[in-house]
């Protein structure tokens, strides 16, 4: 499958969401769209879609604090899953981290989708010998 890989658009945010929703990324307590906001107000270029004509097939949001870069929200639609759109957008991902200095790419797996670790082992992404810790600054619902 050739996609076009490009940063999000206004038009695309609904169909980013939905791809989100029905790949299990979102949680009640993240309002996606508070998500994109954020991420478009800093780094606007690393929120990125794979479009198949004007169809959203996939996402990567990646973010560069300028000692590491994170990728989160990688998404596929279902049926486009297995053709090459999610190595895409890492890779698309990693090419403009890179441009920006970035010496290290990281990302999170969430324990119940262990059946994504596989794509990310065929990466080179490899297991890091660290806890990660968290600390909501906000209520949630």
């Amino acid at each position: 499958m050739v996609v076009a890989i490009r940063p999000l658009n206004d038009s695309d945010i609904d169909a980013v969401i939905r791809l989100w929703e029905t790949s299990g990324l979102t949680r009640e307590w993240n309002d996606p769209r508070a998500d994109i906001a954020r991420a478009r107000a800093v780094w606007p270029d690393l929120l990125l879609v794979a479009v198949d004509g004007d169809a959203v097939v996939g996402s990567v949001m990646a973010g560069y604090d300028g000692h590491r870069g994170w990728l989160y929200y990688l998404a596929t639609e279902p049926s486009s899953r297995g053709q090459g759109v999610g190595s895409a957008l890492v890779a698309e991902a990693e090419r403009r981290l890179g441009e920006l200095g970035c010496p290290k790419v990281q990302l999170m797996v969430r324990r119940e989708n262990a059946q994504v670790l596989s794509f990310y082992d065929a990466l080179t992404y490899a297991p890091s010998d660290v806890e990660v810790y968290g600390k909501r600054l906000n209520a949630v619902p």
